[in-house]
C-alpha cells in the first residue's frame, strides 16, 4: 500500500489534536494504537512471508519489533537534527539537564545516533535521539544515517543558529516529506538582541511556512555565551571575571512535554504504522521478484521441453497438438508459484483463450509453423535438422508468450483487468523481442539435436 494511503487510514483510526499546547487534556484514544500494534504483530508473525525475504529484510523486521516494543511502552522518540556546530548535542543535554550527548568544539563530534530518556518527561516516555550533522565530513553516509533515524522517529527537532541555508531548507523539506511533525529550534538565541531575535524568528516562520507550524518555531540557548563581570571591592579595586548563564530551553522543553503528554502515543502509532506500510511494500516487492524469478525459470524449462519435443516429433502437424499439453502443464505450475492454483481443466481453458488471442494477432507466424511442420516430414538430412530446429524455435516462442500472458493473468488475481485478454496479450507480444528469443531457441534446440544425433 502507498504511504500516503496508509497515512490517511491511520489518521482515521487515530485523530491527534492539532493544538499540541492546548490546556484542556486530550482524551487518550488507545483504540487506534491497539489496532496499529495488532497490525505490526500480524506483519511480524505472517507465515506467508518466505524465509529468504525475512532474511533479506532482517534489519527492517528488527526495527519494526523495536517500534512495536516502544509503542507498547508508550514512548515518543524525538530526533534532533541540524547542521554541524549548531549545538544539537548541547541542546539535547540542556533539555535532559545532564551531559548525555558528547559535545565538542571541533568540526562535528556526533558520528553515531545516541539516545537518552528525557528526565523531566520520563513518565511520558519521551526519548531524545542525537544525530550527526547533515554537513559533516563523510557527510553522505552520516546524512543517510540521520535520515534513517528520522524515519523511525516520531517527531523531529531541527536546530539552526541563524537564517536557514539552502542546505538546511532542503533538509527540512526532505524531513517534511517523511510526514513527521517538525519543530524548528533557533539555538544560540542569546547572541541576538530582543528586537533582532523577534525579527529573525518571524523571518524563519515565513521561510518554513507549510513545513513547520508557526508556534513550533522556537528560540533556545543551550550554551549561552559567558558574560563578563566586573567586581569592585570596598577599596574600589576591580576584578574582571566571567559567568556562564544557565541554558535557556524552557519554551522548547514545554513544547516537547506538551506534545508527549497529549500526542505521544498517537504520533508513535502513526509512525509505526507508516513504517509497517513501507515494510509491507518491500516484502510484497521481494515476494513478487522471487516469484517472477521462479516463473522465468519455469517458463524457460517448458520452452526447452516444447521446443525439443516439436523438433523431434516426426509426425507432421500432429506434433503441434501434442505439444499443446505442455503449455497447459506449465500454466498449472505457474498458478502454484503465484499461490492461485488452477485445475488442469482451468489451465486448458486459459491456454485456449491466450492461444486464440495470439492466433488473431500472429496468424502469419502460426501459418509458417504449420508449413514447417509439413516440410519436416518431407525433407531429409541436414535440411530436416534445420527445419526441425526452426519449428521448435517457433514452439519455444509460443510457449514464452503463453507463459508470460498467463503470468500477467495470475499477477492480476486471475483477472485480465479492465483492458481484457486481447489488450493484455497484445502488450505481452509488443514487450518481447521475438528475433532474439528465436535466435536463442534455435541455438539451444540445435545443440540438443546434435547431441542426440551424435
Amino acid at each position: 500500500m502507498a504511504s500516503d494511503t496508509l497515512w490517511q487510514r491511520l489518521r482515521g483510526w487515530i485523530k491527534p489534536d492539532p493544538g499540541y499546547a492546548a490546556t484542556t487534556p486530550a482524551r487518550s484514544d488507545t483504540t487506534g494504537s491497539t489496532r496499529v500494534a495488532d497490525s505490526l504483530r500480524h506483519l511480524l508473525d505472517d507465515p506467508g512471508i518466505p524465509a529468504s525475504v525475512r532474511s533479506e529484510l532482517a534489519a527492517d523486521f528488527s526495527r519494526l519489533e523495536s517500534m512495536l516494543a516502544r509503542l507498547e511502552r508508550g514512548e515518543l522518540h524525538v530526533a534532533v537534527f541540524g547542521r554541524v556546530s549548531t549545538g544539537k548535542s548541547a541542546l539535547g543535554n540542556a533539555l535532559l539537564g545532564r551531559a548525555a550527548f558528547q559535545v565538542g568544539v571541533l568540526h562535528g563530534t556526533t558520528t553515531e545516533a545516541e539516545q537518552a530518556t528525557l528526565d523531566e518527561a520520563r513518565h511520558d516516555g519521551l526519548v531524545l535521539i542525537d544525530t550527526p550533522g547533515i554537513n559533516e565530513l563523510d557527510g553522505e553516509a552520516r546524512e543517510r544515517l540521520a535520515f534513517e533515524v528520522a524515519e523511525i522517529s516520531d517527531l523531529v527537532v531541527f536546530v539552526c543558529d541563524g537564517d536557514l541555508t539552502r542546505e538546511e531548507l532542503d533538509a527540512l523539506k526532505t524531513l517534511a516529506a517523511t510526514q513527521r511533525p517538525l519543530l524548528l529550534a533557533l539555538n544560540k538565541a542569546d547572541r541576538y538582541g530582543a528586537d533582532d531575535l523577534t525579527a529573525l524568528l518571524d523571518h524563519l516562520r515565513q521561510r518554513v511556512a507549510g513545513l513547520v507550524r508557526p508556534d513550533d518555531v522556537l528560540a533556545a540557548a543551550a550554551l549561552p555565551a559567558a558574560q563578563r563581570l566586573i567586581d569592585v571591592d570596598a577599596r574600589g579595586n576591580e576584578t574582571v571575571g566571567e559567568r556562564s548563564p544557565p541554558p535557556d530551553v524552557a519554551a522548547l522543553r514545554e513544547r516537547l512535554l506538551a506534545i508527549a503528554a497529549r500526542e505521544g502515543k498517537t504520533l508513535s502509532a502513526i509512525n509505526a504504522g507508516l513504517y509497517a506500510g513501507r515494510l509491507t511494500d518491500q516484502v510484497s516487492a521481494r515476494i513478487a521478484q522471487t516469484r517472477q524469478q521462479v516463473a522465468t525459470r519455469l517458463i524457460r524449462h517448458y520452452c526447452l521441453a516444447k521446443g525439443v519435443a516439436v523438433a523431434l516429433n516426426p509426425i507432421p502437424v500432429a506434433d503441434l497438438l501434442a505439444a499443446a499439453g505442455l503449455d497447459a502443464a506449465m500454466v498449472v505450475q505457474l498458478s502454484r508459484v503465484y499461490g492461485l492454483p488452477l485445475t488442469r481443466a482451468e489451465s486448458g481453458r486459459l491456454v485456449a483463450v491466450i492461444s486464440a488471442q495470439l492466433a488473431a494477432l500472429m496468424g502469419a507466424i502460426w501459418g509458417m509453423q504449420l508449413v514447417a511442420s509439413a516440410l519436416k516430414g518431407m525433407s531429409a538430412g541436414l535440411s530436416v535438422f534445420v527445419t526441425a530446429a526452426a519449428q521448435g524455435a517457433l514452439g519455444w516462442y509460443a510457449t514464452v508468450l503463453i507463459g508470460r500472458a498467463a503470468e500477467r493473468y495470475l499477477v492480476g488475481g486471475k483477472s485480465w483487468g479492465d483492458a481484457g485478454a486481447k489488450r493484455a496479450v497484445a502488450d505481452i507480444v509488443a514487450s518481447l523481442d521475438r528475433d532474439s528469443i528465436l535466435r536463442e531457441a534455435r541455438g539451444e534446440i540445435l545443440k540438443r539435436l546434435k547431441s542426440r544425433r551424435g
